[in-house]
């Protein structure tokens, strides 16, 4: 797997293995039939066994501190792509299903053959989805210890093992599998080593071979095994025995047996292993990258012999670059090892011998001198700031009260942390830290601290260079709910952190809506997408409501993509009845192209008159009001009685409810149950709109609807002209309030054949509760104890 050679190194973030059908491994090429890897930001697909040999060439979606690029490149990656595909620059067909085919740029999607993508021009200008994604010189993320899972905020599933394990199990195994096909008595089958470290972690790669192969041949399958395509001349292999490879100074023991390898590998004894060896040079090429300096070169070579330090190297290179002049204290020379799951860099020390450097690296792995780079870097005093966003802390404290409670629980260095915002209301503060070591303690400890009983949550956010947006960029914050609509959360995630900045999309069960609005806070014009159902919608809108105050955006318009059952809002909003795998590619151009209307919101404030159970030494404390924010509809009686089975009989399964038509059934059979039962709920209860009371005819259930769709996608008020009320709309300050006479005539709305009974209109509702009733709000059901409900508009509209 090569690397483009503009790039800076950058690594992949690979969630746990998982089975991808018609999909090839980008190291062997082969189809992808046993659990694989996937890289959660770019199509790059690989198999256990081969991960190790893939390289740090993910997309680069936010600045590390190292690099500050506002121009963009193509990130040209081969994929699978499909029998349709057009070559931007021939125009003829590049697809194929059968092998990995064509080149296909991860950013902007244009797709190209192999042989054509080179003249394509190199800066990409983010195609069709411009104007919506967040790019990526507009975000700084200082990761250096994270893994990409944590940057990017991906779940982690629970079936993932350690690294490491998959590693040794990955590469033995998996090279085991490929060769136990050679049961042929004329050849032979060796263990390869490819340096002291994958001695050290027994991880060896088994190489087929006849038995009266010649050295030199056994060379270059050993190194066909790593991947690794030098020249077989200036390797050789180096035996030893098992005892040998138990030993820790394995290599002094082996020095003296270098030479006698000569000849046909085939003795009397074969030996067990071998480890390929570089031979040793007086003198070598080296590359130079200048990526983090900006000049025009991908790389300067030079040749270094054993006097040549890291000084003389900067001082031969810096020529090179045009940057004679400066001063050779003012850089550095970085080594960086580009492993697929890490990238890690080290400082080299000015009088380091080059050639020394290069030895041990290829005496501790091959494969890894093949990973390493040499880059010329200018000193900065760079700043390190860690940004964590930690949520479940009890609400309504003082900064001080919070950062107490961090130092109690999590012993935080206040010389290196501090609360830089805190969210009272929501029990929530970010930390920014100065250390990665500290940033990386407390995240770890986060997860297994619990604060009055309740876990806290942490994530970590990168921070929005808000003044570096492009005038007419305005980025979508995209929220899904993995947990809403079967599974199709899940894919929707993947989808839409590799269509746009995945620093754009929050999974809302990892910390709710919350790190995104703040991500977001100061950008100057975004928009939203929430992924989910009707009550996910609601979520987020009302973390919208809280958090409104502290946006520069303050009125984001709202896209919905629904995954509920209901999805009322949905539909009026024309975005249908619920997402059935559409292309999440024609979902994001729709957004971008929808139109912005107004809705009004209404807040609910429940007040019951029933004092709290068990109230201390017999003195009665009533209850707090509770407020609840609607944007759908607010039912009283047998609608919510019917919500509340259902959410029982889910609580009770939640297994089984994971399908749209398995939840309708459950809802029918629950209301069946209900047909024989009569209520009188206009005695129970009293109404009065804007001041005036109003009688009530006899019904079973009472409902407030503020969209024209109840109970996924029934018309309640009915479409025929009424002289009395004004047409409904959601954006005109009024309320529909209807009449349903049981389970019977609900059942008759849903099926299109009745309206429900017009009982009123406005803005401002009072309702007497003379005894407990089920109340629900936008499908949160409850029991609600007898008292006031007030209803009325909520702040400015949505």
């Amino acid at each position: 797997s090569c690397i483009l050679h503009w790039q800076v190194p950058v690594a992949h973030c690979f969630g746990s293995p998982g089975h991808y059908k018609k999909k090839f491994c980008t190291v062997c090429r082969k189809s992808l039939d046993s659990p694989a890897f996937r890289c959660e930001v770019c199509e790059l697909h690989v198999h256990t066994d081969c991960i190790l040999f893939a390289c740090s060439d993910c997309r680069q979606c936010h600045q590390d501190g190292h690099q500050d690029h506002d121009t963009y490149h193509h990130h040209w990656r081969e994929g699978i792509l499909s029998s349709s595909a057009r070559c931007e620059v021939c125009k003829k067909t590049c697809g194929s299903s059968e092998v990995l085919s064509g080149m296909r740029c991860e950013w902007c999607g244009i797709l190209a053959h192999a042989a054509c993508y080179i003249i394509v021009t190199p800066e990409c200008t983010f195609g069709r989805l411009r104007n919506m994604i967040l790019p990526p010189s507009c975000v700084q993320l200082f990761s250096r210890n994270f893994s990409k899972l944590h940057c990017f905020r991906v779940s982690e599933n629970l079936q993932t093992e350690s690294d490491e394990d998959d590693d040794v199990n990955g590469s033995t195994q998996g090279s085991a599998k490929d060769i136990q096909i050679s049961t042929d008595s004329s050849k032979q089958t060796l263990k390869i080593f490819d340096g002291n470290d994958a001695v050290k972690r027994n991880q060896f790669r088994l190489i087929s071979v006849p038995r009266i192969a010649k050295n030199e041949e056994v060379v270059e399958a050993a190194l066909r095994a790593y991947y690794i395509n030098d020249d077989q001349q200036e390797y050789e292999l180096q035996t030893f025995t098992q005892q040998a490879l138990l030993s820790d100074d394995v290599i002094n023991r082996n020095n003296a047996a270098e030479d006698s390898n000569l000849g046909s590998v085939f003795r009397e004894s074969v030996p067990e292993a071998w480890i390929i060896r570089a031979k040793p040079k007086d003198e070598e090429v080296i590359r130079i990258y200048p990526a983090w300096l900006k000049v025009g070169m991908a790389y300067v070579s030079l040749r270094v012999n054993k006097d040549s330090t890291t000084l003389t190297v900067i001082k031969e290179v810096l020529p090179l670059l045009g940057r004679q002049t400066e001063c050779l204290q003012n850089f550095k020379l970085v080594e960086v090892l580009m492993g697929s799951k890490q990238v890690q860099r080290m400082v080299l020390d000015n009088q380091e011998l080059i050639l020394n450097r290069l030895k041990d690296i290829r005496k501790t792995s091959i494969r890894q001198m093949n990973q390493t780079r040499f880059y010329i870097v200018e000193n900065s005093k760079s700043i390190v700031r860690v940004n964590l966003f930690v949520s479940g802390l009890p609400p309504q404290l003082s900064p001080e009260e919070y950062t107490n409670i961090l130092k109690d629980e999590l012993a935080i260095k206040t010389n290196l942390v501090s609360v830089s915002h805190v969210y009272q209301a929501q029990g929530a503060v970010v930390l920014e830290i100065s250390c990665f070591s500290e940033a990386e303690r407390i995240y770890m400890l986060v997860k297994d601290t619990t604060v009055s009983d309740k876990p806290l949550n942490a994530v970590v956010i990168p921070e929005v260079m808000a003044s570096k947006i492009p005038q007419n960029c305005c980025p979508l914050l995209v929220f899904v709910n993995p947990k809403s609509g079967g599974l199709k959360g899940r894919d929707l995630l993947y989808s839409f952190r590799k269509l746009l900045n995945p620093h754009q999309v929050f999974e809302l069960t990892n910390g709710g809506p919350l790190p995104g609005f703040h991500t977001f806070s100061k950008v100057p014009s975004f928009r939203v997408l929430v992924c989910g159902g009707d009550g996910t919608v609601g979520w987020v809108l009302g973390a919208l409501e809280e958090i409104r105050h502290k946006l520069v955006c303050s009125e984001p318009s709202v896209a919905i993509l629904p995954l509920g059952t209901g999805n009322d809002l949905g539909r009026v909003l024309r975005w249908g009845a619920g997402y059935s795998g559409e292309d999440p590619y024609s979902i994001l151009v729709s957004v971008d192209e929808a139109d912005d209307v107004l809705m009004d919101r209404w807040t609910i404030l429940l007040d019951a008159d029933e004092t709290a159970e068990g109230a201390m030494n017999g003195v009665a404390e009533p209850e707090p009001p509770k407020i609840v924010q609607m944007n759908n509809y607010c039912g009283l009686g047998i609608d919510a009685e019917l919500s509340l089975d259902f959410h029982h009989a889910r609580e009770e399964e939640p297994g089984k409810f994971n399908s749209r038509f398995h939840n309708k059934g459950v809802y029918v059979k629950v209301g069946l149950q209900k047909i024989s039962h009569t209520r009188n709920l206009h005695k129970d209860i009293k109404l009065q709109v804007d001041q005036h009371e109003v009688e009530l005819p006899s019904i079973e259930g009472l409902i407030f609807i503020n969209i024209p769709s109840w109970g996924s996608g029934a018309d309640l008020w009915g479409s025929e002209s009424d002289n009395r009320f004004e047409k409904p709309r959601i954006d005109d300050g009024l309320l529909e309030v209807v009449g349903v006479t049981g389970v019977v005539h609900m059942g008759q709305v849903q099926g299109g054949f009745r309206s429900g009974i017009r009982i009123a209109q406005g803005s401002y509702f009072r309702v007497t509760l003379l005894k407990p009733i089920p109340v629900q709000v936008d499908g949160e059901p409850w029991i609600q104890a007898p008292g006031q409900i007030i209803i009325s508009a909520a702040g400015p509209k949505v």
